[in-house]
Parts: structure tokens; sequence; C-alpha cells
């Protein structure tokens, strides 16, 4: 969340940034957090005050007791008690008027970075560049849903049965193409410089919290209600909040971390070929990395974990294009994202697998992560997140673009963890 001296000190910037998301009550939001702000600074001041005199008032007690002067002691007790009884309902409104500005920050998104462009939807998202060659497929070239079925390798009506949609089996040579994409994109991780970490799937409502989960999308992910748990819906959740509370020294950073998750989300989408098959589930597997950095060098981190996505899909052999989201595509943590999609042949469309994120402070000042530096001053992070790479629609593209008569070729990089080169 915002941190409310920041938006006290550049008002009209963060009423720019808010309105460049289309939140038409930008100013009135605003407003609202500075006025709370201001009435729970002054109440905090009162409440101050009012234990000062009461402590004036209990020292003043004996010494007046001493000298005799027994009236005026009783008017001390009297007083000392009246003060103590005005703190404590003091108290009582300041953590009431916390309470009300912390769920109005909640709910206020990061401010965009000025080099997002204005949009309203996905379709506004600025494509920056292509790479690779889009395959040209047969005549008579399937869709992957069609292929899976062929190959009998993934069975969306058994995974239909024993859960729900969106919940299929992998099967045979389709269940070792998903181990090979984990191994494949873990390994390149950990040489890339990222800590490897296996994070629980589940998480708590503090957890949630930190970054950004809730309060926005509790009706995005499910709950176990008698536990007050939640499964997770990225790697992102658990691995950032390994750090939730942590003040860190400058000799430590960065931190980087990159883990495998099965990821679940109840929003899977209507139904349409947009949906079809590994195109949306509500569970997936995925690769996330994250990074934790000091502020000055958290863009060009973010840069480098594009380039190291990137280099993921090369050597997958698969044609990418490299997206800028726009303002109203946002989402509401980050304050800068790339999306990275593969072109799915046989579907002659762009899927997207990747986004890689960066939160500013945003994420960290709801967790309370903060470094100290060499000088001593405390500061909040920087953190930054990126699918790599979420597997399912990657899988469709390699399915679909690699098709042959013969059957479908599994890229190089990947035949040395499926001990097969074709899935026929």
């Amino acid at each position: 969340m915002l941190l409310v001296s920041y938006i006290s000190e550049n008002k009209l910037e963060v009423i720019q940034g808010l309105q460049k998301r289309y939140i038409e009550n930008a100013e009135e939001v605003v407003e609202e957090v500075l006025s709370l702000d201001a009435e729970r600074r002054q109440t905090q001041k009162d409440r101050d005050d009012a234990l000062a005199e009461a402590n004036k008032s209990a020292k003043e007690i004996g010494m007046l007791m001493k000298n005799g002067q027994k009236e005026e002691a009783e008017k001390a007790k009297a007083s000392a008690s009246e003060n103590k009884q005005k703190a404590k309902e003091l108290s009582t409104k300041v953590s009431e008027l916390e309470e009300s500005l912390q769920n109005k920050l909640y709910h206020i998104p990061n401010i965009p970075h000025p080099s997002v462009p204005l949009g309203k939807s996905d379709e506004e998202n600025e494509v920056m560049y292509e790479k690779g060659e889009k395959p040209t497929l047969a005549e008579g070239a399937k869709p992957h849903w069609d292929l899976i079925e062929q190959y009998d390798i993934i069975d969306f009506e058994l995974g239909n049965k024993v859960t729900g949609a969106g919940f299929p089996f992998y099967k045979g040579k389709g269940a070792r193409m998903q181990r090979a994409l984990i191994s494949f994109f873990l390994d390149e991780a950990v040489s890339a410089g990222y800590l490897e970490v296996q994070p629980p799937i589940v998480i708590n409502e503090a957890s949630g919290y930190g970054t950004g989960q809730l309060p926005d999308k509790e009706g995005q992910m499910y709950y176990m209600q008698a536990d007050n748990l939640y499964m997770i819906p990225t790697a992102e959740v658990p691995i950032t909040n390994m750090y939730r509370g942590s003040l860190l020294q400058e000799n430590e950073l960065p931190k980087k971390m990159a883990g495998h998750t099965p990821c679940f989300r109840r929003e899977a989408g209507s139904w349409g070929a947009h949906v079809r098959g590994l195109n949306r589930l509500h569970q997936f597997d995925k690769v996330e990395i994250v990074e934790i950095q000091k502020p000055e060098d958290s863009a060009a981190a973010q840069e480098r974990m594009v380039k190291h996505v990137e280099s993921l899909l090369e050597k997958l052999g698969l044609p990418y294009r490299r997206l800028l989201l726009c303002s109203g595509d946002l989402g509401i943590n980050a304050n800068l994202c790339f999306d990275l999609e593969v072109y799915s042949a046989a579907q002659e469309r762009w899927l997207e697998v990747s986004s890689i994120s960066n939160f500013g402070n945003y994420q960290a000042n709801r967790l309370k992560l903060r470094y100290r530096d060499n000088n001593k001053k405390t500061q909040l992070l920087h953190t930054l997140n990126g699918s790599a790479l979420a597997l399912p629609r990657v899988l469709a593209a390699i399915l679909e673009n690699n098709q042959t008569e013969k059957g479908i070729l599994v890229p190089e990089v990947l035949q040395k963890y499926t001990g097969f080169d074709l899935i026929d």
C-alpha cells in the first residue's frame, strides 16, 4: 500500500496516478485518506496530552499528602483519574481511526510508473517487440485440446469426474513433459542465481494481506474456512512473505528466490475457444521468480528478470512477444508490468505465459519489509516477481507448434529431462 507520507507529499501526483487507472473519485479518495490521517494524528496528540496530565497529577499526589494538603491531593487524584479515562477513550478512538485509515489504504492501487501507457483494457497494451519465427503448420493441424486426446496425454473428463472442471489429469508422456518443464525452469533459475525454495501451498490471512491478495482478490482464491487458510494463487505469495516483518542489512541484498508450486484460482473464465483446454485452469503448475531489491536497483532487476524469462522461451523454440501493460490492465500492486506471450500456431493467437512486475515499495510497506543501509538509515525495500514460467500455455504452444505427421517433437532442451524426443 502507499505510504501516507508519500500521499501527503505528492498529493497531485497520486491523484493523477489514480486517475490514470480510471478511478473517477481519485481526488475524493486522497482527501479522505489525508483527513483521516490528520484526525488520527490530532487524536493521538490529545491522548498523549491527557496521559501527560495524568502522570503530572499522579506525581503531585505524594508531595501534597506529605505536606498535609489533603484537599489538593484529592483534587490531583480526581484529575489523574479523569485524564486516564480520557486517554483510554482516546486510545480506542486512535485504534478505530488507524483501522479505518488502513482499510482505505488497502483499496488504493499503486501509482503507475510514468512509462505506463494510458489504456482501459488489455487491448491497449503496448507491443514492444516480437521475436522468433511463427511456425507454418500443415493442413489439418489440430489445436492442443484435440492433440492431447489423440495422444492420450491429458484427461479433462477424468479430472472433471474426480474434482471438477479445470483440474486435468496429466498422464504418461504428458506427465513427464510437465516434470521436464518444471525441472528445466528450476535449473535455469538456479543457474541465473536464484535460491530454489519449495514453499507451502496454503497461506494464512496475514500473508494474503502482506502481498496484496487480500482484500482485493478473496473471490479468486480457494478458502478453507475451518482453518482460515487460503490456497495460493501463485508462489509469489509464500515466497515474498518469507521476509514479512524483516529488517535486512544492506550486505544481505538482493534476495533472489525461485520456487515451483501448483497454483489455484477460482476464476477460470467463461466457456469459449480462448479458455478451452490448457488455456485457463483452476489448478496449474508454475515456477515463480521473486526478487527483493534496494530501490535504486529494482528497475535494472526487472529488466534482467524479463530477459531471463525470454531466454527460456528462446531455448524452447517458441515465438514470443513482449508487452508493456497499460494503466487499466495493471494489477493493483504493480507500478510497472511486462507480459510475455507465446504464439499458438493452431489457435492462431497469442497466449500470455508470464507477467514480470515491479511493485516498488507498495508490497514492502504492507509487509513491513525494510533494510538498514550502510549509513544506518532504515527504509522500505522494493519487491518484484515474475512467472518463469506458467506451464499450461507453454505446453499448449509446444504441442501445437511442434506437431508433425509422426507425432509431436519435444524441444531439444527438454529431451534430457523427458528421455524421449517424440510424443507419438
